[in-house]
């Protein structure tokens, strides 16, 4: 029997997330905050821990202190079997210059690759919401002979200008034709005349083949080097590039209600929305499947706690997650998500919204579809979402559709 091929795992972990100001203001996207406990870089890490991969870099760069942190308080795997997670920082191997896309960061870390000699190489985006088994996707690509293999989500056709979307070939369903960056008009599956496959920003690669193209691209002045935008078309050109339609892979404990789910949550409406398809009675996207855990760092705290407040006012809580270590007094909590060690006084509400850690909601305070970031204080009597002109007033970020986001350590006046 052959031996087994060795896979490495790079999680691209160094972008901005602009769109996420001001949760990014202070850390890197990927060490957002998400469901409660988790962070978003964990989702990641958890797919490729729960398929097998046992070496694992992420590639940080931008404000990653707390995310660095984050990996080595909780990603700790063992040295007696040469397993590891860990964060790489930009090293600047090759000149004083920071990443300038996720292919160069990869062309920059190549020594990663070198001293492991992987056969196979799966690189994947850090900021996404999904679960994927890879060993399936491991699978299809060393037997369709491909060099490189993009995962492909679909999506209805009216979203495809929001995506990098995957042409498929006519005669080979699972050989890329084209790549096409937001196309205005894509032409939908053959099987699913509304729907395209929009790339997932999860690849997998030949060891040698992945060297190769990031090395060229790294040598092209008019080149983004980026993954998707260059590294992908690089292979599609030379007919090396496959395809692995995400509806194929079947996940543990999964339903045909979160089968599919994978979101982007590159901006507040997005976030927003992934932490509204948690909290219904059949989640969109279940947190409790333990076939297929999230892993996160175990906080050491005691469990929540409902409680009636000091005049005895009872408090509910209804379609919501609470996490570890809050005190909920006297509070009516609906359609949100609560982070560790929140403490709501008597009389408050809080409904459709997110809270991060250690968020203070003093007595009577109203809290209604905004996000508050880790160590936002509200006064008693204080209200969030409830007056956008206020809010706007106050500087807060109040999107197009409503949602007040407020950053981290705020104090909220009445």
């Amino acid at each position: 029997m052959p031996a087994a091929p060795k896979v490495f795992g790079i999680i691209l972990a160094g972008g901005e997330g602009k769109r996420l100001m001001p949760l990014t203001a202070d850390r890197a996207k990927p060490a957002v905050p998400f469901g409660g406990q988790y962070r978003l870089i964990d989702f990641a890490i958890s797919n490729l821990i729960n398929s097998g991969l046992r070496q694992i870099v992420v590639l940080t760069q931008y404000k990653s202190h707390s995310l660095d942190r984050h990996i080595s308080q909780t990603w700790r795997m063992s040295a007696l079997l040469d397993s590891y997670v860990t964060s790489v920082p930009a090293q600047q191997r090759l000149g004083k210059r920071w990443f300038s896309g996720s292919a160069d960061a990869i062309l920059q870390s190549l020594n990663l690759i070198n001293d492991e000699k992987p056969d196979i190489v799966v690189v994947i985006g850090a900021d996404h919401v999904y679960r994927m088994d890879f060993r399936q996707m491991l699978a299809a690509h060393i037997e369709s002979g491909a060099q490189a293999t993009v995962a492909g989500i679909r999506q209805p056709i009216s979203l495809a200008n929001q995506f990098g979307v995957i042409d498929v070939s006519a005669d080979d369903p699972a050989r890329i034709n084209e790549f096409l960056e937001k196309p205005q008009n894509p032409t939908g599956l053959a099987d699913s005349p509304g729907e395209v496959l929009a790339s997932m920003g999860n690849y997998i690669f030949d060891a040698q083949a992945l060297i190769d193209a990031v090395e060229a691209d790294g040598e092209l002045p008019t080149s983004n080097h980026d993954m998707g935008g260059d590294i992908v078309p690089y292979f599609v050109g030379r007919g090396e590039s496959g395809v692995y339609d995400m509806k194929r892979n079947d996940v543990p404990g999964s339903t045909d209600r979160d089968r599919d789910y994978w979101r982007d949550v590159g901006t507040i409406e997005s976030f927003f929305d992934a932490h509204q398809d948690l909290i219904s009675t059949l989640p969109i996207f279940n947190l409790y499947n333990m076939e297929w855990p999230i892993h996160s760092q175990t906080v050491n705290s005691p469990p929540a706690k409902f409680v009636r407040d000091g005049v005895g006012r009872m408090g509910n809580a209804i379609d919501s997650i609470v996490s570890l270590g809050s005190v909920l007094s006297g509070t009516h909590l609906e359609r949100s998500v609560v982070g560790p060690w929140t403490l709501s006084g008597g009389g408050a509400t809080i409904t459709d919204s997110v809270l991060f850690d250690h968020v203070r909601v003093g007595a009577g305070a109203r809290v209604h579809r905004a996000i508050l970031d880790k160590n936002v204080v509200l006064a008693d009597g204080a209200t969030v979402g409830v007056d956008r002109e206020r809010d706007l007033q106050r500087g807060f970020t109040v999107t197009d559709t409503g949602i007040t986001v407020v950053g981290k350590g705020a104090v909220i006046d009445r």
